[in-house]
């Protein structure tokens, strides 16, 4: 089962909007290419977070994770971004169309910006740079089941 069809199971019985576009790379791309705003993009970063392993970040578009926030966040002092490889063995996904979501999607526990769930709704990819669904960002977090929100962007 792909990425697309497992997003798809969780998001049934949800009132979202599947997008088709050109292919998007980042999130100013996909916001431009969505006619959404670029707030309410949920951007998904793949972080090592000290030598607890790897997990999801997700911010807003709008904003830039501070690596400061987070080592302070999470009490840790080494962070990295994950590398393509290591990316796509976690999620079999490539940069830039990972959705916002840690388990069960993937095997990652999952940190949100507190910035994200002001928004009334999240944009996100749906596995693939020319796909993204638009949903209530209430639905999205009860989905989502985020293991931590806290302030980790600017």
């Amino acid at each position: 089962m792909t990425v697309a069809e497992r997003l798809a199971a969780l998001l049934e019985g949800t009132e979202h909007t599947v997008l088709a576009h050109p292919p998007a790379y980042s999130a100013e791309e996909a916001a431009a290419v969505r006619g959404t705003p670029l707030a309410i993009g949920g951007k998904s970063l793949v972080l090592k977070v000290g030598k607890a392993g790897f997990a999801l970040f997700v911010a807003s578009g709008a904003r830039r994770t501070s690596n400061r926030l987070v080592r302070h966040g999470l009490g840790i002092q080494r962070l990295r971004f994950a590398t393509r490889d290591e990316l796509f063995e976690l999620t079999g996904l490539e940069p830039g169309c990972v959705p916002p979501f840690g388990r069960p999607l993937f095997d990652l526990p999952l940190y949100v910006d507190d910035a994200t769930l002001t928004q009334p709704r999240i944009a996100f990819s749906l596995g693939v740079h020319h796909r993204s669904v638009v949903m209530r960002t209430d639905d999205w977090a009860r989905i989502a089941r985020p293991d931590r929100v806290f302030r980790f962007a600017e």
